[in-house]
């Protein structure tokens, strides 16, 4: 037994010279995981057509040697406990674990540069002073930060936030107790998280129990992709605060923010929301108990939502139970496509005053009070028609990158077309093996288990993405479409043979050059010979490996194009574009009918195949 151990420990160490058959490169241990991916490609694969480079880079970079034993780990249920060591050597997605900190701090600081810090109990009971953090965690790829007890009992202390977080990548803050009994002093946060992607910002129990403390969000989250926003009882049992919410998360793509006890039980509380989602793809937002039990509150919404395109606001319990509140809501809700407006138990048992002036459609009012409310110029749904059909281009441009969509007739040489950003904006990280990948659970029922083991702490950027991209993998799949989320190079092979057959080739777009600019199209040429064929699309969804959505996709049409530019002629880029022929499924609100006119059935749209995703064929 002992020979034989050391036997296989020689060969797994052993680097050969030459290839074998099929094999790995020259100079390369055959039992990588890369180099078994490659046995694996000649294995499956049905011609002779060279091995997509772009899929094999992709595969895990773990040596033999710790493939081998990081698989053990995951058999033991043991990678938990060795995960820094198992992010860095496999190349995934994992956030640092923060050292707890006890440091109180009673100067002015100015932090400039800083990232994946632990404030805890930061200028606690401190009396006057202020706090600076500019150009905090900018420009990060995966920021971590807690600002847990900041500012807690303190008096007259203000805290600016200038340009934190913005451009960062999956940024993760948490700000729990921050400011709560505080008396006097402000909090300021100005272009706070500005293009960030995939945001998960959290406010827990903030400015609680405080006295006439003021907090203002300026252009707060403004052009973000995704993520979502939480305050948790944030201002609740206050005295006399402000809170001005300014261009927050204006011109943002599919934002949820969710305020829940939001100034519950709060005394003269001053809440302000100006432009707040304004010209946004999709967002999603909850006022729950917002207000609640409150007195004389006053609450104002202006140009809230307008311009959006479609969108849903949920309003439960809010200002119920208040005393002598007012809230008013101007230029609510007027989005371009109609969204979804539910206001259920609003100002039940208060004494208030609610106004909503020049309110949108598709709105439901459920045990709201019949006293105290008044609707003036409430849009109705004929008076709505009018002013989809007049919106403006600049609007469309916001909601809808140019070039992202765009006709068939428009591949043809020597057409000039803008492209959009088809930049791979996600972390980069790396397949799993299959041996290590078949042993981690994946399903929502074992949430608990992949949150021990990646570490994710409950409501964290985290958590979140990996439930939400569990939920699409188990989601059924449309009439038609055969679908499997991959988080291994082996399944992905698998799952396109099992669909197309084995004689099948992959794309993707050469490079990024040409991204956010006009090309020039050169030489075209149809897959298949141009012909209505299916496909396999790959998309990367955000998990801590490697991991992409794969479905097929029939009725489509597949070409190939050179790029050039404009100017100089010169080829800089090879395209992959794919044409949906059949969109009768698609929603009416999707955004290629935003961009392109018409609607589902109508028109066939394409799209270029973006940096690191892929699309499968038959080979020709």
């Amino acid at each position: 037994m002992t020979l034989l151990l050391l036997l296989l420990i020689f060969f797994i160490s052993l680097t050969v010279v030459s290839a074998g058959a099929g094999g790995s490169v020259s100079g390369e241990n055959p039992f990588t995981p890369k180099a078994y991916l490659s046995r694996y490609w000649t294995k499956e694969i049905r011609n002779d057509l060279a091995k997509p480079a772009f899929l094999l880079s992709k595969a895990s970079p773990l040596s033999a040697v710790d493939s081998v034993g990081f698989s053990k780990l995951a058999a033991q249920n043991d990678l938990s406990s060795h995960l820094p060591v198992f992010c860095a050597a496999a190349n995934l997605l994992c956030f640092p674990d923060l050292s707890p900190s006890l440091e109180k701090h009673d100067r002015d600081s100015s932090f400039t540069g800083y990232s994946n810090r632990n404030f805890t109990n930061y200028g606690s009971d401190r009396v006057g002073g202020a706090d600076s953090f500019k150009n905090y965690s900018k420009d990060e790829n995966i920021p971590v930060d807690s600002f847990r007890r900041y500012s807690r009992d303190s008096t007259g202390h203000k805290d600016n936030f200038v340009n934190y977080g913005s451009n960062g990548n999956v940024v993760d803050e948490s700000f729990n107790s921050y400011a709560t009994g505080a008396t006097g002093g402000s909090g300021e946060f100005t272009t706070y998280a500005d293009s960030v992607n995939v945001p998960n910002l959290r406010f827990t129990s903030y400015s609680d129990d405080s006295n006439g403390r003021g907090q203002s969000f300026k252009a707060y989250s403004v052009n973000a992709n995704a993520g979502d926003q939480r305050f948790a009882s944030y201002g609740k049992n206050g005295n006399a605060a402000v809170n001005e919410f300014n261009n927050y998360g204006t011109s943002s793509n599919v934002i949820g923010s969710g305020f829940s006890g939001y100034g519950q039980k709060g005394n003269a509380a001053n809440d302000t929301f100006i432009n707040y989602g304004n010209d946004q793809n999709n967002p999603q937002n909850t006022f729950k108990n917002y207000a609640e039990g409150g007195n004389f509150a006053v609450d104002t919404f202006t140009n809230y939502r307008e311009n959006a395109n479609v969108g849903d606001d949920s309003f439960q319990s809010y200002a119920r139970d208040t005393n002598s509140a007012k809230v008013n809501f101007a230029n609510y809700g007027k989005s371009f496509n109609i969204g979804t407006d539910k206001f259920s138990r609003y100002g039940r048992g208060a004494d208030k005053s609610i106004g909503f002036k020049i309110y949108g459609v598709n709105t439901t009012f459920k045990e709201y009070a019949k006293k105290g409310v008044a609707f003036a110029k409430y849009t109705n749904v004929s008076s709505e028609k009018s002013t989809i059909m007049g919106v403006s281009g600049n609007l469309v441009k916001r909601w809808v990158e140019p070039g992202k969509f765009f006709r068939e007739s428009m591949l043809k040489k020597g057409n000039v077309m803008p492209m959009p950003d088809i930049r791979d904006k996600m972390p980069k990280r790396s397949f799993l093996p299959r041996s290590i990948s078949s042993k981690l659970p994946f399903s929502t029922s074992k949430i608990s288990d992949l949150k021990r083991i990646f570490h994710a702490g409950d409501n964290s950027s985290m958590e979140t993405m990996i439930v939400d991209s569990l939920n699409e993998c188990e989601r059924a799949p449309s009439q038609g479409e055969t679908k499997r989320c991959v988080g291994s190079a082996e399944d992905l092979i698998d799952f396109a043979t099992s669909v197309l057959g084995r004689n099948v080739v992959v794309r993707t777009t050469e490079n990024v050059k040409g991204s956010k600019q006009n090309i020039l199209i050169g030489s075209v040429k149809g897959i298949n010979g141009g012909r209505v064929t299916q496909s396999v699309s790959c998309h990367q969804s955000l998990f801590p490996y490697l991991l992409y959505y794969c479905h097929s996709v029939p009725k489509v049409r597949v070409y190939e194009a050179d790029i050039h530019d404009p100017s100089s002629k010169a080829k800089i880029n090879h395209g992959v574009a794919i044409c949906h022929v059949d969109t009768s499924a698609w929603s009416p609100s999707h955004g290629a009918f935003l961009a392109l006119g018409s609607g589902p059935g109508r028109i066939e749209v394409c799209h270029w195949i973006f940096e690191n995703d892929m699309t499968w064929t038959v080979a020709d």
